[in-house]
């Protein structure tokens, strides 16, 4: 039964006070506080959808939406979320006040940027894009977003980010339409093997389709290399470091907090569900390489000197776990891969912002730049220290949880995937603690400061909601568990491995 419109209201909003900031040319100041405003406005619409989401019933999609929008072509307008979409649309829209919040116009290089208003517009039409991916029940609209939503991303980046900027843009869209185009094969194929007509592409009506077993793997691969660039794995990572290290902060908030999960996302609702065999056929392979993912995105930060890309490679890294909870088998492992998300969304936000904070102070984020900054910016050193021991999972913050359980579950179900994967928590310690001894204890030196002030009221109002979560998470995870954990039920895949150390136990008893 179809409910109130709520997703293509929170979509509408967004779409419509972009268009309204970019043709009415307003002021920089005036197109922030509106932006702002409809930001704040877009988040309490979605809290009071949420309001109507029944979460005993988390594990069904809900505020469902379908209208038909191309029967020739077997597209439909539908929507539709179940826990874990709700949970990333909240953490989405939660973060797009803090990034217009945190914006701050790069001085002039010698090139044309785009106008504060441009940017606050293409943030605005992400926000739009991000409802939109979370909540598609249809495959082709699920990939017409997935293809669209690069386009305010190539802006934000192109015209708004650093020295690099155009360079950065440009293999951000190769690496993603390269990803598109494969994705898009794969489209074209499951149509021809589903039941077609003017709804065929629902997913619910593709799930479950009985196909050849090679015909499967192929069309699963052309998802899976898809996702695998966006969420980004290793080999297919080299995009992110270079993207993060030009996109100002607020964009690289969106890009590596929320839009990524895209690819993670993607492979749980639509991987899984519409390729169960190929998946688990598939997950030796994928499992190795998000170790692989765990390990190299660790190494490769402890020996950045840049801040942007370090945290950059800790996303590969953290990435990695999450992967390895998808396919592991476990449905433990499963609800801490999901949880993860939204751990990662929060502190990665942290981490690019109070970068970027810093940046602003010295005028460079490279580590040599720096030393003894917790004597003028001691605010700032804290929410560093702070943020960076929530990423690596200390307990009582948010990302502690979640990677225990990713962990756990890992070990029950392949026990070589775990101990090999615990290897990036000691890898996290050094990229983390090290860069902090490096620019913030000893000697301090304003050598090359522009301002060696702490944080101003606006960068402490971006800050604490993110701090705050960040507690509220590592205390009280039930609170997003209990909202995900009945997906991971009717996700979770199960292979070899998981068979083999279910009959392990029952031998045992």
């Amino acid at each position: 039964m179809e409910s109130f419109p709520w997703l293509t209201i929170l979509i509408a909003l967004p779409a419509l006070g972009a268009l309204a900031i970019g043709l009415l040319r307003l002021p920089d100041q005036t197109a922030k506080l509106t932006a702002l405003g409809i930001s704040v406005l877009e988040l309490v619409l979605a809290i009071v959808a949420a309001v109507s989401f029944d979460f005993a019933q988390a594990g069904s999609i809900q505020l469902v939406e379908q209208a038909s929008w191309i029967p020739q072509l077997g597209v439909s307008w539908a929507l539709g979320v179940n826990g874990l979409g709700l949970v990333m649309v909240l953490l989405s829209l939660a973060l797009v006040p803090l990034v217009i919040m945190a914006y701050r116009p790069a001085p002039a290089d010698g090139e044309s940027r785009g106008s504060a208003a441009g940017y606050y517009a293409l943030v605005l039409s992400l926000a739009a894009f991000m409802v939109a991916i979370f909540a598609a029940r249809d495959v082709f609209l699920f990939y017409v977003v997935f293809e669209a939503m690069l386009i305010p991303v190539y802006f934000l980046v192109g015209r708004y980010g650093g020295v690099k900027r155009r360079a950065a843009a440009i293999k951000f869209l190769l690496y993603s339409l390269a990803g598109g185009l494969i994705m898009l094969v794969g489209v074209i194929a499951i149509y021809t093997y589903g039941p077609q007509g003017p709804d065929g592409f629902l997913i619910d009506n593709l799930a479950g389709l009985q196909m050849p077993a090679g015909v499967e793997m192929a069309i699963f691969l052309s998802f899976f290399i898809a996702f695998a660039i966006k969420a980004p794995m290793v080999p297919v990572h080299t995009w992110l470091p270079d993207t993060a290290e030009a996109a100002p902060a607020g964009t690289s908030v969106l890009l590596v907090g929320i839009l990524d999960k895209v690819g993670t996302f993607g492979m749980i609702m639509l991987c899984l569900p519409l390729f169960p065999n190929a998946s688990a056929k598939a997950a030796p392979v994928i499992i190795i390489l998000a170790v692989i993912s765990i390990i190299w995105g660790g190494l490769m930060a402890v020996a950045e000197r840049d801040l942007l890309r370090l945290v950059s490679y800790t996303s590969v890294s953290h990435f990695g776990f999450i992967v390895m909870g998808i396919f592991i088998g476990s449905t433990v492992a499963m609800t801490g891969s999901m949880v993860y998300m939204v751990a990662h969304g929060i502190t990665t936000a942290g981490m690019f912002f109070i970068v970027e904070f810093l940046g602003r102070r010295g005028g460079s984020v490279q580590i040599p730049h720096y030393r003894g900054m917790q004597r003028t910016t001691p605010i700032l050193a804290g929410l560093f220290l702070f943020t960076g021991l929530a990423s690596i999972a200390l307990p009582g913050l948010s990302g502690f949880v979640p990677e225990y359980m990713v962990l756990m579950g890992s070990f029950g179900a392949n026990i070589w995937a775990g101990s090999f994967a615990v290897l990036g928590v000691i890898i996290a310690a050094l990229y983390v603690l090290l860069p902090y001894q490096r620019v913030f204890t000893g000697p301090p030196t304003t050598e090359g400061l522009i301002d060696s002030s702490d944080l101003d009221g606006n960068e402490k109002a971006v800050m604490v909601p993110l701090a705050i979560a960040m507690v509220v998470l590592g205390v009280l995870p039930s609170l997003v568990i209990n909202t995900v954990a009945p997906v991971a039920d009717d996700y979770t895949i199960t292979t070899d491995a998981t068979i083999s150390a279910q009959l392990f136990d029952r031998s045992e008893k």
